[in-house]
């Protein structure tokens, strides 16, 4: 994300103002008139004195600590017969001093809006962010490539990665996004990254059919102008879901600033793998609304979200029509066999259809024809 996102809102303050006409046919005063004046603070002395009741966000300290990023990898690569190279590698990240906000206006466990620490101390009630570089993230994968470079008309690409991705939050700052701001629970915030898909698969081939000028079949006359130039290609990919959190109602738990999870109350959580009302995607009876002012035991990112598995295919062929000037025609369908792709179930106790797959991507199978002149 930009530096510069998160800093253009709330820093330290947006100040609105709303001017209200009559009725919805009558404007707020004639044109010539201009606009209303807009009540703004003095800020002549470099400080603002902000209302207790305006949500903002400030920069922690008095630097601004910009993060970095280590990379490392290490990389065997073998060529294979049938032109082709075989590499395998293991990649690594660490992120030091990440952006994010930090809600220092949080309550304690049943506290509420009386225990947040600003109000106890000025009378401030409402969210204030303090935003930094401050949080680490990391990844480790395992990274397996194969590539047939293009032999008799036939070119090859794959790719297999198993990772772990962990992190605080997937934000960089913007909506005040971390779940756990006060300090004796900040730590449960480490946990498997939204981004985290440890298995990922993805094929992709390109074809140039052997029939035509210069192939090894219909070279010439009917069949030539009939099967030759045509190319086949496809992408095929398979990975796991995203992972997602089980949450819960804030009720007795009364800690603004904070979120609330669900108890997990089984060892284990069967995935019932259902699709639609009335079948679970996880097994809803291993979770219940948690008691007493406390936070539930399950935690961030506990579960996953289904996985997809995708086809897309491609038709073309070539028209020459002078040695200079070549038409192409194409065919190409995105989602080839027509696979939903669902998304994570209802992740709130208190939902209706809690843990149970009620949507999908809108990605359903897709047809473009087009023509392409080159020259």
């Amino acid at each position: 994300m930009p530096l510069a996102r998160p800093l253009r809102g709330f820093f330290p303050l947006v100040f609105a103002a709303t001017f209200n006409s009559p009725n919805s046919f009558q404007p707020v005063r004639p044109i010539e008139q201009g606009i209303p004046n807009i009540v703004l603070p003095d800020i002549s002395s470099g400080r603002v004195p902000l209302p207790s009741t305006a949500a903002m966000r400030f920069i922690a300290g008095d630097r601004l600590n910009r993060g970095y990023v280590q990379s490392w990898n290490f990389t065997l690569e073998r060529e294979l017969p049938g032109n082709t190279i075989v590499s395998v590698a293991y990649v690594g990240t660490q992120t030091t001093r990440s952006f994010a906000d930090k809600e220092i206006n949080a309550a304690a466990p049943g506290g509420g809006t009386p225990g947040r620490p600003l109000n106890v101390a000025f009378g401030r009630t409402v969210d204030t962010w303090a935003w930094n570089g401050y949080l680490s993230a990391n990844y480790h994968a395992l990274q397996i490539s194969a590539n047939r470079r293009a032999a008799r008309g036939l070119t090859l690409k794959g790719a297999y990665t198993f990772s772990k991705a962990i992190n605080f939050t997937d934000e960089d700052g913007w909506t005040g996004t971390i779940a756990w701001n006060w300090a004796p629970v900040f730590p449960r915030n480490r946990a498997r990254a939204g981004y985290d898909i440890p298995h990922t698969l993805q094929m992709g081939f390109v074809y140039e059919l052997p029939f035509g000028k210069g192939r090894r079949y219909a070279t010439s006359g009917p069949a030539r102008w009939i099967f030759g130039d045509w190319q086949w290609n496809g992408v095929f990919a398979s990975y796991q879901g995203r992972p997602f959190t089980v949450g819960a109602a804030q009720g007795a738990l009364n800690a603004p600033g904070n979120a609330q999870t669900a108890d997990q109350v089984k060892t284990e959580v069967t995935k019932l793998g259902g699709v639609g009302a009335g079948r679970p995607f996880y097994d809803p009876t291993a979770f219940a609304a948690p008691t007493g002012v406390r936070f539930g035991s399950s935690g961030r990112n506990l579960l996953r979200g289904p996985g997809a598995v995708n086809l897309d295919l491609g038709l073309f062929r070539k028209f020459p029509i002078t040695e200079r000037v070549v038409l192409e025609f194409r065919a190409e369908a995105a989602n080839s066999t027509n696979t939903p792709h669902f998304n994570n179930p209802a992740a709130n106790i208190n939902a209706a259809n809690f843990l149970t797959i009620t949507s999908a991507l809108p990605d359903q199978r897709q047809v473009r024809l087009g023509l392409r002149l080159a020259w």
